[in-house]
């Protein structure tokens, strides 16, 4: 397993991000005297609305990339391979999140924030596939 320790890390960074996203968003909301719960004004110009999207969005994304990350390792996909994968993964978070919240034409949809999101789906993709790979042979 030590071979896997760079994957380790960076699934246990992608739980850290998250967690402290809620940490950022629920004390935002506090601060702003907003209830918990979804943001109102949905609007990408609101920047409580971008925080409480960043920290949705990272926790919508952990699951489908924590699951296969974690049975890759069980099923010997190259550590190598999955290390590159999962800190790959990790970059494109942290740049969807400073996207994101900076606000502005990139941080709308349609734009570069959502081709991070797409990137970030497509690498989690090709992680499933050489899971089930490594899985099946």
């Amino acid at each position: 397993m030590e071979a896997y320790t760079l994957s380790f890390v960076g699934v246990l960074a992608l739980c850290l991000l998250s967690i402290l996203l809620a940490i950022y968003s629920g004390s935002s909301k506090g601060r702003a005297g907003a209830l918990s719960g979804p943001v109102v004004p949905a609007d990408d110009d609101n920047l409580l609305y971008r925080i409480d999207r960043v920290h949705m969005n990272s926790v919508e994304a952990l699951a489908p990339f924590v699951v296969p990350a974690v049975l890759a390792m069980m099923v010997g996909v190259g550590a190598t391979t999955l290390a590159v994968l999962v800190w790959a993964h990790i970059v494109i978070r942290l740049i969807h999140f400073v996207v994101y919240l900076r606000g502005g034409n990139a941080a709308k949809g349609g734009s570069v924030r959502t081709i991070l999101y797409v990137s970030g789906a497509l690498v989690t993709l090709v992680l499933v596939v050489v899971t089930g790979w490594a899985a099946i042979h």
